[in-house]
């Protein structure tokens, strides 16, 4: 799972559920256009709606959000030349805390 982004993750479990994409829109309250969009990777999902399409897909929400937060941490430094020195050292950081 974790080589997909976020939209691919949220594809493959939506269709292996049998889940079209005008229902997680309705269930999400937004335009099926929008979570196609999510979906391709074309728009970002915001941090709330992780958590309700964790639920409506019936996933358990840290495995999206770690998919999510992978995705915004990938835009940020994927074309710096030492983005994974820079990301080693924030996991030395991290695991600090």
């Amino acid at each position: 799972m974790y080589d997909r982004t976020f939209g691919e993750t949220i594809r493959h479990i939506r269709e292996n559920k049998g889940m079209l994409l005008r229902q997680v829109a309705a269930a999400l309250e937004i335009d099926t256009a929008l979570i196609s969009k999510i979906e391709r990777g074309e728009r970002t999902a915001q941090k709330e709606q992780v958590s309700k399409i964790a639920t409506i897909l019936e996933v358990p929400e840290e495995e999206l959000m770690i998919s999510w937060l992978s995705d915004k941490i990938l835009n940020i430094v994927e074309e710096e030349p030492m983005a994974y020195k820079a990301l080693k050292q924030t996991e030395k950081r991290i695991t600090k805390n």
